[in-house]
């Protein structure tokens, strides 16, 4: 078996718009393309010992055992390779299950699609999927250590790509609100909506945390002096920045026991609590000023009680967890040793930040602190005793939290969120030290100990004891408060011919609303009225360029087939998905050979619409009208007849369209029709000789009328737009030579041919065409350009591309004068390689009153030589 290629989907897709997050192996089977697992001595027996859980797998039989019963009679290697590399990701902790295996026009390849987690995760998943497949076919049998290290690889890719307990919890919260979010390159950052709503966070800060805020919290003196200065009660204490000044420092906050720890530390490192003598303090001493980058420590009075963790998120307390540090209890019969190992065999527990829980440490730390204990290692403690491996109660090192938010007094929750505004923070968690948090802090002696910028969640959402809280709701009902938006409106449009003029024209349009319009083209991406970046733009990374945009106020892609097969959309849904048509072009390409298939890429736009949302589908075109019957959204359509069947009945239920009706675009809305302008009069349609952007326009009056765009905002778009080289490069630009006019299309299939041919036909002079089409399409389609070339022309130059796309060099003329010999063997045509010469020639020749064509690989090329004669004018 090979694998001839891996993609990764991140977005709604060919193969599932619910399912976003996919790989697809392109995978040639090779020898085994027709031998099923039947045929491959001891593959079932050795596949269920290895993976003993794969037993759970359904498939197509619905049953637990079902994939496995599959196997066993027979299946191929590209289904069992899709199961087994779901079920490694799941044993790696990742759990997925849906997957795809199906065949391809190449006989014996195979495209497997299957869920993953983590991007990398996923990819490997395949590769060892494959790997292990091939080990049973081969040798009969995959060894155990390649599996445990198959396993462990995983795991070490989900770990790395883990963003924390506090920013999944966020994520989660966003996911439930169907918010869009999206991880930045730099700065562990996520932004959470699009466009002029996102908003930003890091772990737990937030675009509304005040940079003094923050400065304050990492200032622990400066805090406790500000909170002091408040009323509020807080630890006695001073700062020092010497050894020599210590004992003095313990003086002055009443003699021991007290606390050491450094100024600006955080997550509790080089803390130590209950110093109740001098070697203690010095050793507290070196540990605080290693910790704190100024080599600054405070020295405080120790507090008795316990450690709680307050949560204040926009001026309101959400949450309270008591914190123990970690410890384990006497059993009168285990050493401190053996009760970590078991206590670390609770499978809450693992490393870090990975789980609930995070697993017992034996190290330096803890055996001094059980030192301070009289204890060690080899202690064994009675049944029922406390032994601390640490002095503070950070989760991070062991520390369990029980939540405590219901017990909060009401005065110590007033005094929580009066602490929140004094420091100026929209989150907020604070330590508090009290015996007993349901009482008043003055009648226990109770003080606030520290405060936090960016406090993590985990101890709330996941507490080992209590109620957990969803304290991720308050900071997205903070970041988006009801009522509000959190996206900008997205308008994807895609089809065969016409995305780029109706894409440019739809955000034109909603130019004239005064928003700030981000969009995509194949010249490239615009925001506003200036390019943002130049190329052929309509992928997915494109339109995450202008969803990440922060000025952006709305949002209009066009999506080609190519950024759909390759990665997906790159949004969840879109409120307007257009879809112009569908045509045979880019057949044989990324394993899309018929129409019918096409179509269905082409249908990921209309799929992904929001429910409250329009698809907009061309009436006039059987595949795309078809696609009504999958839709979630509403439909509006639009049609070049005004007595299409499919739009009457539409509108006849209540339904909205758009139709070329008396000369006129017409929009009907149920009983209602409404003229928006006279064709003729619109730029676009050059006098209205071009059928093609008369549809073009329609598509483009329904999908912003459908968005809310007031309609003397789309007349204005629609008379102040033009087929022009500044508003649609390459798109029937027409330039007046004087004794004759050029017209530079980027037609290049025979669908948009045949569109062009609409208004050729109507032009009163002679037509020359210089014609050609990409390499990469089939000898047919040339064959094809050729016929329609001899029925729209009166005379022909049939040039190439400078790329020919691995064809050697007159191979694609050479099928064009084909197709243009079948049709009209007397036809006046020659065949000029090189483009540059053809178009030369073409216009040195051209007679009075005639049109020259140019149907470019180079549209700029193109202009360049057209100008160099000086137009009278853009046409």
């Amino acid at each position: 078996m090979k694998i001839l290629k891996i993609l990764t989907l991140r977005g709604p897709n060919y193969w599932s718009i619910r399912r976003q997050k996919l790989i697809v192996m392109r995978l040639d089977l090779e020898d085994l393309a027709e031998r099923t697992t039947d045929t491959i001595p001891g593959f079932y027996e050795t596949l269920s010992e290895l993976l003993p859980s794969i037993e759970d797998h359904f498939c197509s039989p619905g049953h637990r055992g079902g994939f496995l019963k599959r196997v066993k009679e027979g299946t191929l290697l590209g289904h069992v390779i899709e199961h087994v590399a779901l079920e490694l990701q799941t044993l790696a902790g990742m759990e997925v299950g849906f997957g795809r295996a199906r065949s391809t026009a190449t006989a014996g390849v195979y495209n497997v699609v299957f869920e993953y987690k983590d991007e990398r995760a996923g990819r490997y998943a395949a590769r060892a999927a494959v790997r292990m497949c091939t080990s049973i076919v081969e040798t009969g049998r995959y060894p155990l250590a390649e599996l445990e290290q198959d396993l462990t690889d995983l795991e070490d890719l989900r770990d790395e790509a883990a963003l924390g307990p506090s920013t999944e919890a966020l994520i989660r919260e966003a996911e439930r609100r169907y918010i869009p979010w999206d991880q930045l390159s730099a700065r562990a950052m996520i932004r959470f909506g699009t466009g002029v709503h996102q908003k930003r966070v890091q772990a737990t800060l937030t675009d509304n945390s005040g940079i003094l805020g923050v400065e304050l919290a990492c200032d622990k003196e400066g805090t406790k002096t500000i909170l002091a200065d408040a009323g509020i009660p807080v630890p006695r204490g001073t700062v020092i920045h010497y050894l020599d000044e210590l004992e003095d420092a313990i003086a002055d906050v009443g003699g021991y026991p007290v606390v050491i720890k450094p100024l600006d530390g955080n997550h509790g490192r080089g803390i130590t609590i209950n110093i109740d003598d001098w070697q203690d303090a010095e050793a507290a001493y070196d540990a605080a000023s290693e910790e704190s980058k100024t080599r600054s420590v405070i020295v405080e009075r120790y507090y008795e009680g316990q450690d709680h963790r307050v949560l204040v998120i926009d001026g309101k307390l959400v949450a309270v967890a008591e914190r123990v540090p970690a410890h384990v209890v006497g059993d009168g019969q285990s050493t401190i040793a053996e009760l970590v190992d078991d206590v670390n065999q609770d499978p809450r527990r693992g490393d870090g930040h990975d789980n609930i829980l995070t697993r017992l440490k034996l190290d330096n730390t803890s055996l001094q602190w059980l030192d301070r204990q009289g204890l060690d290692a080899h202690s064994i403690p009675e049944r029922g005793q406390v032994c601390y491996l640490r002095a503070t109660a950070n989760l991070s090192t062991g520390g369990i939290a029980i939540d405590r938010t219901d017990e909060i007094h009401p005065e110590n929750r007033w005094i929580a969120e009066r602490v929140a505004k004094i420091i100026g923070l929209d989150i907020i968690g604070m330590d508090i030290v009290t015996s007993d948090i349901s009482r008043p802090l003055r009648e226990t002696d109770g003080v606030i100990v520290e405060v936090n910028a960016a406090p993590g969640f985990r101890m709330h959402v996941s507490p080992s004891e209590g109620t957990p809280r969803n304290v991720a709701k308050p900071v997205l009902d903070m970041l988006f408060p009801p009522g509000t938006p959190h996206s900008v409106p997205i308008i994807s449009i895609t089809g065969t011919n016409g995305k780029t003029t109706t894409t440019r024209l739809i955000a034109h349009i909603c130019k004239q609303t005064g928003q700030v319009v981000g969009y995509t083209t194949t010249d490239g991406t615009y925001i506003g009225d200036f390019l943002a970046e130049a190329g052929d733009n309509t992928g997915p990374q494109s339109a995450g360029l202008i969803l990440g945009d922060p000025t952006v106020e709305m949002a209009v892609l066009e999506t080609a087939r190519g950024g759909i097969l390759r990665s997906g959309l790159a949004f969840e849904e879109a409120n307007v998905g257009v879809v112009l048509n569908v045509a045979a072009d880019h057949l044989g390409i990324g394993d899309i050979d018929t129409i019918e298939q096409m179509a269905s890429v082409k249908a990921v736009v209309a799929e992904a619409v929001h429910p409250d949302g329009y698809a907009v589908l061309n009436a006039d075109d059987v595949l795309v009208a078809g696609m009504a019957k999958n839709l979630r959204s509403h439909i509006a359509y639009f049609s070049m007849n005004p007595d299409n069947e499919i739009v009457r009945s539409h509108v006849e239920n209540g339904g909205k369209a758009a139709v070329y009706q008396d000369g006129y675009l017409t929009v009907l809305d149920g009983g209602s029709m409404v003229r928006i302008a006279k064709a003729d009069e619109v730029p676009l349609t050059l006098k209205g000789m071009a059928p093609f952007m008369i549809a073009n326009a329609l598509a483009a009056c329904i999908a912003t009328y459908v968005q809310g765009v007031e309609l003397e905002a789309i007349r204005a778009g629609l008379a102040t737009f033009k087929a022009s080289v500044d508003q649609t490069p390459g798109r029937m630009n027409l330039f007046d030579l004087g004794d004759f006019h050029a017209l530079v299309d980027y037609a290049h299939n025979a669908a948009s041919y045949e569109a062009l041919g609409g208004f050729v036909r109507n032009w009163p002079g002679s037509c020359i065409g210089v014609i050609g089409g990409p390499g990469d399409r089939r000898d047919e389609d040339f064959v094809e350009l050729g016929r329609l070339s001899a029925e729209i022309f009166d005379q022909i130059i049939v040039k190439e591309d400078d790329d020919t796309r691995g064809r050697p060099r007159g191979d694609a003329a050479d099928w064009i004068c084909k197709g243009i010999q079948e049709v009209n063997p007397d036809a006046r045509y020659e065949s000029i390689l090189s483009e540059e010469k053809a178009i030369n020639i073409a216009l040195d020749e051209a007679p009075k009153d005639s049109l020259v064509v140019i149907l470019p690989e180079s549209v700029s090329r193109a202009i360049r030589l057209i100008r160099e004669r000086h137009p009278v004018e853009d046409a």
